[in-house]
Order: C-alpha cells, then sequence, then structure tokens
C-alpha cells in the first residue's frame, strides 16, 4: 500500500496505514459492516432489487475505490438514496436493464469529471452546482418519495392491481418510526451509529407479533447461495435506453457534492488533504467505477457513508485495512442465501415506517444545506431558482419526448444548473 511518508495522526488510535492484529481486524471490520448495512440493503428493498447484489457490489466497489485512491482514504461504497426516484420509475418501465444503463452512465459521468478535474482543477463544480441548486435538489430526493412511504405505511397489497387501506399496517408503521428515532435520540457509542439497522430488526418483530410477515421463503432458502447476477448480454439482452440514460446521469453532479463533503470529512478526522494526495479526481474515479462495475452486475449506484466516517470519528480508528475488511465481510455476506430471503421478507409497513424518518431526514438535509450557507431568499434569484427545483422534483413534471422519458427530479436538476448559470445576480427591482 502506498503511503503518506512523514505523517502520522498521533491523535488516531489504528492511522490509516496501521494494520490492527487478526482479531480486532474482524471485530471492526464486522462493525463498519453492520453501521452500512441497514441503509445499503434498503435502497435495494425499496426499488426492488437483490439485496445480495448489492450488498456485493458494495464490497467490490469500495475495494476498488481502495486501490483506485493508492489505499490512502478510509472510506465505504454504500448504495446511494440519491437515485431511488428514477431507478423506481425505471422499474416499473424498462426493468433492471433500464436501471443497469442508468447505474452505468452514473458512473462514466464521474471518470469524465474527474479527467476534466485533473486536467483543468474543480472550480468550475463550484460554479455549476452552488448551495442554492444542490440544497433544492436534495430536499426534492426526499420529498418526492413521501408518496411512496405513505402507501407501504398503509396500504396491504391484495393483487398485483389492487390494494386496500389496513391500520394493522399503519400501526406497525408508526412503531416502526417510534422505536427507530428513540434508538436515534438516546443510543450512545456504537449501537448509537445504527439505528436504521435496529429500527429494522425491530420493526421486523412487531410486524411478526402482527403476523404479516411470510418467512415461507427464508425456509427454503439454501444457506449458501449465489445471488442472481443481472449481467448485460448474459442474463438479458442489451438495448440502448437513452430516456434512463438521461434520467439518472444527471444526479451524478449532486452526489459528487455530497462525495466532495465526506471527503473534506475526512481531511479533518485524519489530517490530511486528499484533494492533493492522492487528488479529488482519484477519488471521483474510485466512485465511478464502484458504480459501473455495480450496473453490470445488478446492484444500485454506490457512493462514500456518512454512516462510516460517523465510525471512523467515534473510535478513531482509521485503517483501511479496517474498511478493506468491512468490504469483504460484505462480499461474503451476499452469498448468504438465508439472509437475502430474511432481507426480502421484510414487510412493506415496517419499510414505510424507516421511510418516513429517512426520507424525511433527505429533506432536512436540502434545507440544512441552504441555513449553512446562509442562503438569502430576499433576493429574487435564489427565490425563482428553488421555488422552481421544488415544484418541478416534487411534483415529478416528467418530459416524455417520443420514446424518451426524464423524470421530474433529473428535469429539475438540469433546470436548477441552467437558471444559476444564466440568471443575474440581481433582479431589475432590486438595482
Amino acid at each position: 500500500m502506498a503511503k503518506q511518508k512523514g505523517f502520522r495522526n498521533e491523535d488516531a488510535v489504528l492511522d490509516i496505514h496501521d494494520r490492527p492484529k487478526t482479531w480486532q481486524l474482524f471485530g471492526l471490520s464486522i462493525q463498519h459492516m453492520f453501521a452500512m448495512f441497514g441503509s445499503t440493503v434498503l435502497v435495494p428493498i425499496l426499488v426492488g432489487l437483490n439485496p445480495g447484489i448489492a450488498l456485493f457490489s458494495s464490497g467490490v466497489g469500495t475495494l476498488l475505490y481502495i486501490l483506485i485512491t493508492q489505499a490512502k482514504i478510509p472510506a465505504y461504497m454504500g448504495s446511494s438514496f440519491a437515485f431511488i426516484v428514477p431507478m423506481m420509475a425505471l422499474m416499473k418501465t424498462t426493468g433492471y436493464p433500464g436501471i443497469a444503463q442508468g447505474t452505468i452512465s452514473v458512473g462514466v459521468v464521474y471518470l469524465i469529471v474527474a479527467l476534466i478535474i485533473s486536467h483543468f482543477g474543480s472550480d468550475w463544480l463550484d460554479k455549476i452546482l452552488p448551495p442554492i441548486v444542490v440544497g433544492p435538489i436534495v430536499m426534492v430526493i426526499g420529498l418526492s418519495l413521501a408518496g411512496t412511504a405513505a402507501k407501504d405505511a398503509t396500504m396491504r397489497q391484495l393483487t398485483a392491481t389492487k390494494s386496500v387501506y389496513d391500520l394493522k399496517f399503519f400501526a406497525i408503521a408508526l412503531l416502526t418510526l417510534l422505536v427507530t428515532i428513540g434508538f436515534n435520540m438516546y443510543l450512545k457509542g456504537f449501537i448509537g451509529l445504527i439505528p436504521i439497522l435496529l429500527g429494522l430488526i425491530v420493526g421486523y418483530i412487531i410486524a411478526l407479533a402482527f403476523g404479516v410477515v411470510d418467512l415461507t421463503p427464508v425456509q427454503n432458502a439454501k444457506w449458501l447461495q449465489i445471488p442472481y447476477f443481472e449481467i448485460p448480454f448474459v442474463t438479458y439482452k442489451w438495448k440502448f435506453d437513452l430516456g434512463a440514460v438521461l434520467s439518472m446521469a444527471p444526479l451524478a453532479f449532486v452526489t459528487m457534492t455530497e462525495h466532495t463533503g465526506h471527503i473534506m470529512v475526512l481531511n479533518t478526522l485524519t489530517k490530511r488533504n486528499f484533494f492533493k494526495d492522492p487528488g479529488l479526481h482519484r477519488t471521483l474515479s474510485g466512485d465511478g467505477l464502484a458504480s459501473m462495475v455495480a450496473g453490470i452486475i445488478g446492484g444500485p449506484p454506490v457512493t462514500s457513508y456518512g454512516e462510516n466516517i460517523g465510525v471512523l470519528a467515534v473510535t478513531k480508528v482509521h485503517s483501511v485495512y479496517v474498511l478493506g475488511g468491512a468490504a469483504i465481510s460484505a462480499i461474503v455476506f451476499s452469498f448468504i442465501g438465508k439472509l437475502s430471503a430474511l432481507i426480502q421478507s421484510i414487510p412493506s409497513p415496517v419499510i414505510g415506517g424507516i421511510s418516513f424518518l429517512l426520507f424525511g431526514t433527505i429533506a432536512a438535509n436540502g434545507l440544512r444545506i441552504l441555513i449553512d450557507n446562509q442562503i438569502d431568499f430576499n433576493k429574487k434569484r435564489n427565490l425563482m431558482i428553488a421555488s422552481s427545483i421544488l415544484v418541478i422534483g416534487i411534483g415529478n413534471a416528467s418530459l416524455n419526448i417520443s420514446t424518451l422519458s426524464f423524470s421530474g427530479l433529473a428535469v429539475a436538476t438540469v433546470l436548477g444548473i441552467v437558471m444559476n448559470l444564466v440568471l443575474p445576480d440581481l433582479a431589475a427591482s432590486e438595482k
């Protein structure tokens, strides 16, 4: 592993290139795996993908990221929530082939931006994606999913086309929400870092008590089972889908801002400057290649995970060996058939209860971006940009041209970027 010579962070229990003892490595790696587990498997559950493949792709993606960044950055790649809206839409129309092309296109955008940054620097990225654009887009990602969360929490599916309101489902969802909020508020230490996972477990137990869980698939599943990888030209016929690409690719610019923010936090934690060494172009390349591999094998796009950065901050264990161990653990767990079946047996009201909190938190983070950057909404320019993004995105004002379809979120993202570039700083009446 390439080392940053001449420096060691003395505040760290284990610095980036310190190798823990074997028994320590196992425990620390499993801790990181559980930190990302709940969110990483929740994305495929919401979209309708295989959770086992998502675990596998997150592990492989993390190992690729470590390799491309020359083992200098302790980060974990997990399923990204930013692409849930277009993935849900694509699942209903084109199925996984469309999602695969969208996911691969996200990785391609990352690689193109990484190439540009390696030649021209990254200042231009800040100009097209300032907080006034990013904040409302992040809010849209959360709020546009509110209807899905409410449906999961209240509606029991009778047939493929018919569902009915079920008070029992709503009770399970609210109880799941409340216990997850409790875990977030009152737990400390490591277990305080995995409230989503604990909420899923307790919600599942509540659903069992209400008799709405079907354990038959779990009983029938094998202990060891190869995930059903969705591979183009092997398991399905590849047909280029421009609409799928254009629905997901623009959102890559949004997740890049999240990626950059995570690198900033890691810089502070590790007392290094990863923008210079190994460089932002390498971190983006690692993230992009990880998403491309995920798309090729059947997983959702991946991104660096704040949950694992939280573990780094609390434990002060920054060893890249531990993150590599977590990736290998995720790959191993993806081959446990009963685990995948157990995850897929989680009933919709449990997912709905978790989603109430999760989607709301995503939206609130968008609001926080605006507050932290002191965006002035007395300026008409800011008001015009934010209001257009919010209504078009939340209302899902999709653009359909012949066989092409662009989600409201994709339209809002592109429109927000264009408006930010062309609108003057002050309106005529403000001068």
